[in-house]
């Protein structure tokens, strides 16, 4: 059924022919948009060698059209123009018939409301975004740009801070070496006074005993006492510089120093007190910490087990060293007349307090690098 109405209306479509003089108002077409404008066009059953199209605007002026179809002998008169915007918005499709002279003509107006238009905020929307995304990438290479400049700030503070760091600590080992080699240059030179000392056995307190060879000392009672048991030495000074060493061993509290000519007296005439306060100048050794006369605890530095000791007569100065590391223990102000004795105390445990022989030697100069330390 289908298959017969198709050849059917092939056969009305063969046998159609158009006549002069006969035929309708040509079509107008509103086809899609293009070009920025609207395509129209226009369809008429007349041949292209029986009529002629033309194409007039809302001026009268004549518009050339598009033809639709190449064969001119036997296809319709068709045409197509794209109508924009601001050209009056209509437009007329007259056909002209060749033979009988005559014409039919339609026409088209369209509103501008229907041709296609940019918003006007569009422009300033897309002005608005590019600028955003020029701020956008301005304010991120900006703040890039801050970040590796405080970086850098960090970087450079950070790098003058630890040289600073490394100047101080190297000018404090430089001012460290050259205090070393001072205290090595002054206990050298200490050292270069080295006497001899005995200890004197009619001189002491009666709970001391003293060693054959009268160098030592020690406690026979080895309860403590609030009295100092004390012995002094056979050699006193008047005068000069005077180096002496005592190996105090690991005695948990000792006192050495020196005593007036007159405490000497008074202990020799009356053994058993405790001695006059006034005229005896010593460094003391007592619950891990080291006493001056007159002072309170001068020093942290750990127990030492030999002691120097230099009696500088001539600038009243009594000084104590750490032989070991050969460095200064403290040093008193002496305040006298007459003669200066060494005087000893060891503690109540037992153990030997005695006094280290020391050869007397010629003062030895630093080497040419440790003087220029030193300088």
């Amino acid at each position: 059924m289908g298959l017969t109405a198709v050849i059917f209306l092939l056969v009305l479509a063969s046998r159609h022919q158009p006549t002069a003089g006969v035929g309708h108002d040509p079509l107008l077409v509103v086809d899609d948009y293009e070009d920025g404008g609207i395509r129209l066009k226009c369809l008429s059953e007349r041949l292209f060698s029986e009529a002629q199209l033309l194409w007039t605007d809302s001026r009268g002026d004549n518009i050339t059209g598009t033809p639709l179809s190449a064969d001119t002998g036997t296809a319709g008169v068709s045409s197509s123009i794209v109508l924009k915007a601001g050209s009056g918005n209509s437009m007329s499709c007259r056909i002209l018939d060749k033979q009988l002279k005559t014409s039919t003509e339609s026409s088209v107006a369209i509103a501008d409301a229907f041709f296609p238009s940019t918003s006007p905020w569009l422009a300033a929307f897309v002005v608005i975004l590019l600028l955003s995304i020029f701020l956008v990438l301005a304010a991120i290479y900006k703040i890039r740009s801050n970040n590796k400049e405080i970086t850098r700030a960090q970087n450079a503070r950070k790098q003058i801070e630890q040289d600073e760091l490394k100047r101080k600590l190297d000018e404090q080992k430089r001012r460290f070496e050259k205090e070393n080699v001072r205290n090595e240059l002054k206990f050298r030179k200490a050292r270069s006074n080295a006497v001899n000392i005995t200890l004197d056995q009619t001189c002491k307190h009666p709970n001391l005993c003293i060693s054959d060879d009268k160098r030592r000392v020690k406690s026979s009672d080895k309860k403590e006492t609030a009295l100092k048991a004390m012995v002094v030495a056979t050699e006193g000074f008047p005068d000069k510089k005077h180096y002496w060493e005592v190996e105090v061993g690991n005695q948990s509290q000792w006192e050495l120093g020196v005593v007036s000519e007159n405490v000497r007296d008074v202990i020799m005439n009356n053994m058993g007190i405790s001695p006059p306060v006034n005229g005896l100048f010593s460094l003391q050794y007592s619950q891990g910490k080291y006493i001056l006369t007159g002072r309170e605890d001068v020093s942290d530095c750990k127990q030492c087990s030999v002691v120097g000791v230099l009696l500088d007569v001539e600038s009243s100065e009594l000084s104590f060293y750490n032989v070991e590391e050969m460095s200064p223990l403290g040093s008193v102000v002496l305040e006298f007349t007459g003669k200066l004795y060494p005087f000893f105390s060891p503690d109540s445990s037992g153990k030997w307090l005695g006094v280290r022989p020391v050869k007397p030697q010629t003062y030895d100069p630093l080497p040419q690098g440790e003087k220029e330390i030193n300088e």
